[in-house]
């Protein structure tokens, strides 16, 4: 199976087994499943499962791979920083 048919989620940009890993946690373990999702609503629901917020360099991890899913290029996790960071302030307005 290839990652375009949602198979293997390293073989997105960014995604190491750790990252699986919060991905398995809220039961996504293919490509496909990121298709069209809301990056924020996954890693709210990566802290929830962990019951901690975690490192929000992950959620710009996250949106990385909604991104790729979403058929996007492949760019480093830091290219989404000014975004989340734009994103979680007008979130908590």
């Amino acid at each position: 199976m290839s990652s375009r048919d949602g198979s293997d989620l390293t073989e997105l940009a960014n995604v190491g087994r750790s990252v699986v890993l919060y991905f398995e946690r809220i039961g996504v373990s293919r490509i496909g499943q990121l298709a069209g999702q809301d990056p924020i609503e996954l890693y709210e629901r990566m802290c929830a499962a962990y019951g901690e917020r975690l490192d929000p360099c992950l959620l710009d991890t996250v949106m990385s791979a909604v991104e790729q899913a979403d058929g996007g290029p492949a760019r480093p996790w830091w290219h989404y920083t000014p975004q989340r960071k734009r994103l979680m302030a007008e979130r908590s307005r």
